[in-house]
């Protein structure tokens, strides 16, 4: 067989090829309309509570990463932020519902968390001062971050037994801070109403039927607070996903009332657990995360088809996270993989824990410098549009597909993730514009495993072919060829921050339209078709 396309590629990765050592896949794209969509803030990162003294297994990884004590004139940072344009900043966790504002009618000294054995997770009452509440804003503002804000929903109640509370919420406290934020005109996208208190919670738990009324006291306040403005969303309930918790929530908060429904995802195991990096690369682990996006979804259309599902907070490893797996290239497999499921169901935002904390930030706690997922998601970001297109597969299991309408050219842009160690894939995209009924047997959709489609030339829609057509490959892979590395080479060459702190740009390899596509063993591929007919994506 003849590789002469790909000649590009191998300048870039002169021994990445071995004749031997791959397997024919075709992905048919059906773009003649989309099955769902994101939003433009899709991607999203975290900013917790967490101090310093925040431990799992014998590691305390937050050093200075929490809202309270976050370096916010590292202009790393603030590079880090504005290189989306815009990025979602969800400010939340763990601690948030022991958080108070020190407003001027607090009550009592504005004192950081300190260690309390009678405290939810072992941390006192922390506050917040309105000095540092303008930094953070200020901050955000100079770099175009959309803010969504975690407000401490226990204020108020009682606890009536282990992990359950009840009594009503005291708005109190939360309302004057927010009063301030509006009249210091902080743009705040959405307030989110606590965190993991939903179901039968983690350290705390509250009925859905006070916390439907409380969300209606919520919603007045904005509207109060706010007048004719441009009213911020309301956001909850920011827990795991409980069927019949979130359904009644819906039902007692009423229509029109919340906005988005958020829920959490570890779904890796514990940040300690031997097995997290064998079930990232494991197609039918991952893909058990489609139940959980698709209840929700249709939770949602029958009991609030007004609102919409968000993913508020998602590490993959709970507990900080991996200190092994999840600031290594390894974890992009899993958080690009979660990225394409969640989309497919409506998600219309993303929130990867963290920003900047734990194991898990997208930039390094202590030097601020991009880890792996950090370019992950401004791949993303940049080239995979709201519009998600369905895509049917023949070949392995662990060649994962997902298609997009391109978001600055226009066209289609597919991603895919070769999680086999030692199999590359020679993937050639058709447009279904260009199949026959013959050529579709034994193809199915959603990666299914099947044989006996022969491999054929690709192209982009019904258009004759000159030649001269080309699209985009963005092909990620780990330094060394180390799945465990701390730099990501894109096309061949390390991304490394700039002599001056900026990040670096990420050119493409131009390639012919006609020609398969080459995704190495273990890598990680971006291909934007600029030309690719898909009415779908044209309305």
């Amino acid at each position: 067989m003849r590789l002469w396309f790909l000649i590009p590629l191998l300048l870039c990765f002169p021994t990445l090829i071995r004749s031997e050592d791959y397997s024919d896949v075709t992905i048919i794209v059906r773009g003649a309309e989309t099955i769902a969509s994101t939003s433009n803030e899709f991607i999203c990162a975290t900013i917790d509570w967490w101090p310093p003294e925040k431990c799992n297994y014998d590691q305390c990884p937050w050093g200075q990463a929490s809202i309270l004590n976050l370096d916010l004139t590292n202009p790393l940072l603030a590079k880090a932020i504005q290189a989306f344009s815009p990025l979602r900043i969800r400010l939340g966790g763990s601690l948030q519902d022991q958080v108070v504002y020190g407003t001027p009618n607090l009550g009592s000294p504005c004192t950081p968390f300190s260690k309390s054995s009678s405290g939810l997770f072992g941390f006192s009452q922390g506050c917040i001062t309105m000095e540092r509440w303008d930094a953070i804003n200020k901050i955000f503002m100079d770099t175009g971050a959309v803010v969504t804000f975690g407000l401490n929903a226990l204020q108020g109640r009682q606890q009536m037994g282990r992990g359950v509370w009840g009594g009503a919420w005291n708005s109190s406290n939360a309302r004057e801070f927010m009063e301030y934020t509006v009249s210091m005109n902080y743009p705040i996208d959405s307030w989110e109403f606590g965190n993991e208190l939903s179901g039968s919670g983690i350290g705390a738990s509250v009925g859905a039927e006070q916390y439907g009324k409380d969300i209606i006291e919520l919603k007045n306040i904005i509207s109060q607070l706010y007048g004719n403005s441009r009213k911020p969303l309301v956001v909850a309930p920011g827990g795991f996903y409980d069927q019949k918790w979130y359904a009644q929530l819906l039902d007692i908060s009423g229509p029109n009332v919340l906005d988005a429904m958020t829920h959490h995802i570890y779904n890796l195991g514990a940040g300690n657990d031997p097995q997290v990096a064998n079930r990232i690369l494991n197609p039918q682990y991952l893909s058990q995360s489609s139940d959980t996006f698709r209840d929700l979804q249709m939770t949602i259309q029958r009991h609030g088809p007004w609102s919409a599902p968000w993913v508020g907070e998602a590490g993959g490893a709970y507990n900080s996270g991996s200190r092994k797996v999840s600031n290594t290239f390894l974890n992009s497999f899993w958080y690009l993989d979660q990225l394409g499921q969640s989309a497919k169901y409506d998600t219309k935002v993303y929130c990867r824990q963290t920003l900047i904390g734990g194991n898990y930030g997208l930039l390094d706690t202590e030097t601020f410098v991009p880890n792996p997922d950090y370019y992950s998601a401004l791949l993303w970001h940049r080239l995979m549009g709201k519009g998600v297109i369905s895509l049917d597969t023949s070949g392995s299991s662990y060649l994962r597909a997902y298609a997009h309408c391109g978001k600055q050219k226009g066209g289609v842009a597919l991603l895919m993730l070769n999680l086999n160690k030692n199999m590359g894939f020679m993937v050639s995209v058709r447009n279904d514009l260009n199949i026959n009924f013959r050529e579709m047997a034994g193809i199915k959709r959603d990666n299914s495993f099947v044989h006996g489609l022969k491999r054929t030339v690709s192209w982009v829609g019904s258009k004759a072919s000159d030649g001269l057509e080309k699209r985009e490959e963005y092909h990620l892979t780990p330094q060394d060829g180390n799945p465990f590395a701390r730099t990501v080479l894109l096309n061949g060459a390390p991304l490394q921050l700039t002599g001056d702190g900026d990040i670096p740009s990420l050119p493409p390899v131009m390639v012919s339209v006609n020609s398969p596509i080459y995704v190495a063993p273990l890598s990680i591929a971006f291909v934007v078709f600029p030309d690719f007919e898909a009415e779908g994506c044209e309305r």
